[in-house]
């Protein structure tokens, strides 16, 4: 992590500055942007969640305002395998217009479909939703959320009756006597977020990190603990099972706050320690240690992030760790409590106001009767011409182009051909559409498949709303205009809106205006969930924020949930028995390690902006396979040679580096690189039942030296 400036130049109007926000991921660190004489700085400022500092993403994000590669014009493509070539706005939206109207002339409205992406503000969120459900009448939108964070959303929502990261603020951690961190490695992911587990290191508290890998949080662990992938929620139960025969449990809380765990109880009684330890690795005493002093501490806290959640089983390895938190007390509890690390930037607010298939403004069901008759009275339709849920994002990618499925995509802010499970065949799939649409500002390796490629703005040229992991809604702040010939996805949206239906929606400067988008995002939220109703523009200009639900202007807003009940029914949360099953793919002779992907520390998600900063890329110039030197030296691999990981849908190929810090069993590649280092490649398809959350985080594979 970085205190400092980095600089862009841009010839460029008088000198001026803005107070904003990090465009990468969901801590949303504040930043001042300066721009003298064409010179843009970064300049961290204080804000809850960084406390001043930035790492080296964040640093550099203003290197893309004036990249080379930054589109400023249309492109679209001929033929069938032309080129994409320059054009006008004029030509670029007929097209669209063109293709989509024939496309559902001839196969209906969910011939159409969307992709959104959990980097949106909340008004283009909000805004992608509304067409797609208002202008095209399709009920096919999904978003790169739901490889995010859906898991825990889903979890989250069945034990608590609601769906926020954190429910409480991030600076609780530092105040945790213990904290365990599951599947999470924020060192890398997200390094201002250390400066809370090192106040808490130095008040006295215990850090404990669960991961196959020896990465740079584990490093900092107290205890660490090494599962095999994909036996977490084998170690969440053990630790329960502890809990309770140790005596460890809160009864009382339990007895007043909860409902369901005398089955849950029954459950557990299995899980015996010794067995989990054969099973995933972790020895017993390791487990007790845990448990002991998770239920011994005044403020504990239980978070887990995507290493537990991308999962077949996602949803239930949560629910055993929120189970846990429950039977210990801790939701609610001052200092204490379980929440989840939400990934991208806005991937809260990304799927609470209506880009999620099965979502509406609110985080209200799109099949709930009363969430529709309000939603469709605050955008003037009558509620039975919206339609109902469509299907998770992978079914979606998954169906294009094929006889029954969409004939044309939309994509705003997500690259599906680097950051899809099974991406050869995702890739396969975008290819063999009709009309695929991409708004970007950099040509990824989605856009380079496009018929139609629209230049829309960057973070720093646009106002709008974030919304953090601790659901604080905040505001991101333009610094400048966009260039010339470069439009925001708002105006975008208004644009296709008005070409396609004119006379049903006419056309209104207010709709490409943030603000007056927002204003209508709190109308449509009012009442749901997450309720924004009280939160205004003027009040979100105050440096911190506000946290939903914040149902009355001028009214308190919710830093912490819990506190006197949960929001179901009954005020009580859910238990919910689960057990332990394998992987969706179990390995065998011809592939017999487990592979798991992640990140690293230059690089977010796809890669397609951070590959394109100098500093980055030298930090971090390509792809890698982390194999054990045990492994390697059985394999006959040197440190440094190429080698190809081979699943039953694809392989990837890249240089292997030797490292004790992984399991002989296991090897690990991280994901932010197309073609021939494409770790998606190699990623399982199969989904978890109930969230759709693909199983990114193990699948069997085999390892050999590549040939030159």
């Amino acid at each position: 992590m970085t205190d400092g400036a980095r600089t862009a130049t841009r010839p460029g109007p008088a000198p001026r500055q803005a107070a904003t926000h990090c465009p990468y991921c969901a801590l949303q660190c504040g930043m001042t942007l300066r721009e003298t004489d064409g010179r843009v700085e970064v300049l961290p400022r204080q804000f809850p969640t960084n406390r001043g500092g930035l790492c080296q993403k964040g640093w550099t994000a203003a290197e893309l305002l004036d990249h080379p590669d930054r589109l400023t014009t249309p492109l679209l493509r001929d033929r069938p395998g032309g080129e994409l070539r320059p054009a006008s706005w004029d030509e670029a939206l007929d097209r669209i217009v063109t293709g989509i109207r024939t496309v559902q002339a001839g196969h209906g409205r969910d011939a159409v479909a969307v992709f959104g992406g959990g980097g949106l503000t909340n008004e283009k969120a909000y805004a992608l939703g509304r067409f797609a459900r208002v202008t095209l009448r399709t009920r096919l939108i999904d978003y790169n959320g739901r490889w995010c964070m859906s898991s825990a959303a889903a979890a989250g929502t069945r034990a608590f009756g609601i769906d926020r990261g954190l429910p409480f603020p991030l600076t609780d951690l530092g105040h945790a006597d213990t904290l365990l961190l599951v599947g999470a490695n924020p060192a890398e992911t997200m390094p201002p977020l250390m400066r809370h587990l090192a106040d808490q290191r130095r008040r006295g508290g215990r850090l404990i990190v669960v991961d196959p890998r020896v990465t740079a949080t584990a490093r900092q662990a107290d205890l660490h603990l090494q599962p095999l992938p994909g036996t977490d929620l084998a170690v969440a139960n053990a630790l329960l099972h502890i809990a309770l025969t140790e005596g460890l449990l809160d009864r009382d809380y339990v007895a007043a706050r909860t409902t369901g765990f005398d089955e849950v109880r029954r459950t557990v009684a299995g899980c015996l320690p010794a067995e989990v330890e054969r099973l995933s690795g972790v020895p017993v005493a390791d487990l007790e240690a845990t448990a002991r002093a998770l239920a011994t501490a005044d403020r504990a806290i239980i978070l887990t992030a995507r290493g537990a959640e991308q999962h077949a089983k996602g949803v239930d390895t949560v629910t055993a760790f929120i189970n846990l938190a429950l039977a210990l007390g801790l939701p609610g509890r001052p200092g204490s409590g379980y929440g989840c690390l939400t990934g991208q930037g806005n991937g809260q607010g990304g799927r609470e106001h209506g880009q999620k298939a099965d979502q509406l403004p609110g985080y209200r069901r799109i099949d709930d009767p009363v969430a529709r008759a309000h939603v469709a009275g605050v955008w003037g339709v009558p509620v039975d011409e919206l339609p109902g849920p469509g299907v998770p994002a992978y079914e979606l990618l998954d169906s294009l182009g094929t006889p029954e499925g969409p004939k044309a995509l939309l994509v705003l802010g997500s690259n599906p051909v680097v950051s899809a499970p099974r991406a050869a065949r995702v890739e396969s799939r975008l290819r063999a559409l009709d009309l695929l649409v991409v708004a970007d500002f950099l040509r990824s390796e989605t856009a380079e498949l496009a018929d139609v490629v629209l230049p829309v703005a960057q973070w720093a040229e646009e106002d709008g709303t974030m919304t953090n992991l601790e659901g604080r809604v905040l505001r991101r702040r333009a610094l400048r205009e966009p260039p010339p010939g470069v439009r925001t996805d708002l105006a975008v949206l208004a644009d296709l809106t008005a070409r396609l239906d004119a006379s049903a929606h006419p056309s209104d400067p207010r709709s490409a205006d943030p603000r007056a988008v927002f204003e209508e995002l709190r109308r449509a939220s009012a009442g749901g969930p997450a309720d924004y109703a009280g939160v205004t523009w003027d009040r979100i200009d105050t440096d911190t924020g506000v946290f939903w639900p914040c149902p009355v202007v001028d009214g308190p807003d919710t830093p912490r949930l819990f506190v006197d009940s949960f929001p179901t029914p009954d005020g009580r949360a859910r238990f919910r028995p689960v057990t332990h099953r394998p992987a969706a793919e179990p390995v065998d002779a011809a592939h017999p390690l487990h592979f798991t992907t992640g990140r690293v520390l230059a690089h977010y998600q796809s890669g397609a902006q951070t590959r394109r900063v100098d500093a980055l890329r030298r930090a971090a110039p390509g792809g890698f396979v982390e194999l054990h030197p045990d492994l390697a030296a059985r394999l006959g691999v040197a440190d440094g040679d190429e080698v190809r990981v081979v699943s039953r849908r694809g392989e990837l190929r890249a240089p292997a580096r030797l490292t004790p810090t992984i399991r002989p069993d296991t090897v690990f590649a991280p994901f932010h690189w197309p073609g021939a280092a494409r770790a998606n490649s190699v990623t399982n398809d199969a989904v978890d039942p109930v969230s759709g959350m693909p199983e990114f985080k193990i699948c069997a594979v085999r390892v050999e030296r590549a040939e030159p």
